[in-house]
């Protein structure tokens, strides 16, 4: 009886992400001379994950030819790479429901050259997802040429009215399920790949699990609450949070609700994560760091602080303690990823891992270990397709 019945979960879930895969909405996105960098890792999330698009394919001249997923050392996922919007278009099948411009650069504008992909794009009807501060729904030119051609322009960073936007209430305290925040030693190291993976784990093995977004690339995944942080006016940026986790609270009754990271509590450039750790009030907390990475992202006199003295200062401001570690394997081997496990664990007795290479069973069992109500709602069937999963996983 009780295979009959994982059986059945199992058809229902495979029925389920059809349907879902039926829904989205077809997208090419441009992410010229940076897919695979660090300036391409909205590009590189949706490549690997989106409830909302399809990605058909990405443009970057510098990669054309080579399939998006082994570019980003990963299996073959069939997302081409394209030299620009003319290769693209004359090599699908139709034409893509939208057009997403997949770079984080630190620059405010984006170049005449860029500037020109999107008209063209949206000439061809398609629709403009927008991550940058630069609003483009509040270009003129952009408009015109939205209304001429019928299309949308939509603005992932912008932020609500200030008539809509919230302030710290305290009303976090009556959320009573664990509150996970998944933090950093910098940014752009994988903070929200470790989030989204292990929600989906938890999401597909009998556990509900919500994802709040903090920043633009979660909330171009699909996430359903959140916020993109970085721009908010600073008084708001605390509250903001709050209200997302509540609302993630009472709308979806959860069992768990993770909360995405931002840059670091240490980075001397940004303040994301110090609104994340008094709006969501977490319960504990994963640690993200790139054990390869010499100095921080785009600041390269800036060296990078160890996990140590992020996990003293995270525990020095927050209540919470970070109960586990997760890894960037940039510029590691397979081998190198293994021996960092070993030291992080004999050095820091914490549950150590990279989700992408090995998952998200160390998270899984932690989180058990530290919030035991949540084990009977990770039922038997489930659990039986979750080690087998992982032992495939470990055996590849």
């Amino acid at each position: 009886m009780n295979k009959d019945r994982a059986t059945f979960a199992k058809r229902q879930r495979e029925v389920e992400k059809k349907r879902k895969i039926d829904q989205k909405k077809t997208a090419l996105v441009y992410c010229e001379n940076q897919f695979g960098s660090v300036d391409g890792k909205t590009a590189a999330a949706l490549v690997r994950h989106s409830e909302i698009y399809t990605v058909v394919g990405v443009i970057d001249s510098s990669l054309a030819g080579k399939d998006a997923g082994e570019e980003l050392g990963e299996e073959k996922r069939g997302i081409p790479i394209f030299a620009n919007l003319d290769d693209a278009l004359s090599k699908l099948s139709e034409i893509p429901n939208c057009y997403i411009y997949g770079k984080a650069p630190l620059e405010t504008y984006i170049s005449a050259e860029e500037r020109f992909l999107i008209l063209e794009a949206m000439e061809k009807g398609m629709d403009i997802i927008n991550g940058l501060h630069q609003f483009f729904s509040e270009d003129s030119e952009f408009v015109k040429m939205a209304a001429q051609n019928n299309i949308q322009i939509k603005d992932i960073r912008k932020p609500p009215q200030l008539k809509d936007l919230h302030g710290f209430t305290g009303q976090i305290s009556k959320v009573n399920v664990p509150v996970i925040a998944v933090l950093g030693t910098d940014c752009a190291c994988g903070k929200m790949t470790t989030a989204v993976e292990l929600n989906k784990t938890l999401n597909n093995h009998g556990i509900k699990s919500v994802l709040v977004a903090t920043g633009q690339t979660s909330l171009m995944q699909g996430a359903r609450y959140g916020v993109s942080t970085d721009a908010l006016i600073s008084q708001f940026m605390i509250g903001e949070i709050e209200n997302s986790v509540i609302q993630a609270f009472d709308n979806e009754s959860p069992d768990i609700i993770l909360v995405e990271g931002q840059s670091a509590v240490s980075h001397p450039a940004f303040i994301s994560s110090l609104g994340i750790l008094k709006g969501s009030m977490p319960d504990g907390i994963i640690l993200q760091h790139p054990p390869a990475r010499k100095f921080r992202c785009d600041f390269p006199h800036l060296a990078m602080p160890t996990v140590e003295s992020e996990i003293k200062l995270i525990e020095a401001i927050s209540q919470a303690r970070v109960m586990a570690i997760t890894l960037s394997h940039e510029n590691l081997a397979d081998e190198d990823i293994l021996k960092v496990i070993a030291e992080y664990e004999k050095q820091f007795q914490l549950p150590t891992t990279d989700v992408l290479s090995h998952g998200c069973q160390k998270l899984v069992q932690t989180l058990f270990n530290h919030f035991p109500k949540l084990n009977p709602n990770f039922e038997r069937e489930n659990l039986n397709f979750f080690l087998d999963g992982q032992l495939e996983l470990a055996t590849r």
